[in-house]
């Protein structure tokens, strides 16, 4: 069976920066999802966390799990649930290497579909540094306890806003 990705929509931040990417009208016609970005954060830190949202749904219905590796640690566990967003990952903050983006890449399975709406990441920052926090990498799972079928996806930093040329393109995945 042959998989096809159809690129939706590539949003790309500009001068001013933006507190958020949004996806919108997102039609039905395709099996999965799958998100790639490129970002950095105006946070005055060496980095900044992603959240997601669906459907401007800001309710207690999402959950993650994750494994991570940073620095001198070589791996840490941790989850969330109950939250009103989903976490799902790490971006460059503003004291990362100057002109170094956070990459990330998502995946929803079935979003159009009635059942809830599991998500799959993975990602890692990117500083020229050594210490405790030169980098962050790591996988997440999350769920969306939702029977709502996905039609808008929106990307948050945790603290601070996404800086110009941060880019994130969202993608249509057709099996055939």
């Amino acid at each position: 069976m042959a998989t096809t990705y159809e690129a939706i929509a590539t949003v790309t931040v500009g001068s001013g920066g933006a507190s958020s990417i949004d996806f919108t009208s997102i039609p039905a016609t395709y099996t999965d999802l799958f998100l790639h970005v490129s970002a950095r954060s105006n946070r005055a830190a060496q980095l900044d966390y992603w959240n997601l949202r669906f459907n401007n749904n800001s309710g207690t219905n999402y959950s993650a799990r994750w494994l991570k590796a940073y620095g001198v640690n070589v791996l840490e566990s941790s989850s969330n649930s109950g939250a009103d967003k989903m976490f799902i990952g790490w971006v460059n903050g503003n004291t990362a290497t100057s002109n170094t983006f956070a990459s990330t890449s998502i995946y929803i399975p079935n979003y159009a579909g009635s059942a809830n709406k599991s998500v799959s990441s993975d990602g890692a920052t990117e500083n020229n540094a050594s210490g405790n926090n030169d980098f962050e990498l790591g996988i997440i799972a999350g769920l969306w306890s939702s029977s709502s079928a996905i039609n808008q996806v929106t990307l948050l930093p945790a603290v601070g806003t996404l800086l110009q040329y941060s880019t994130a393109t969202l993608y249509g995945i057709k099996n055939s």
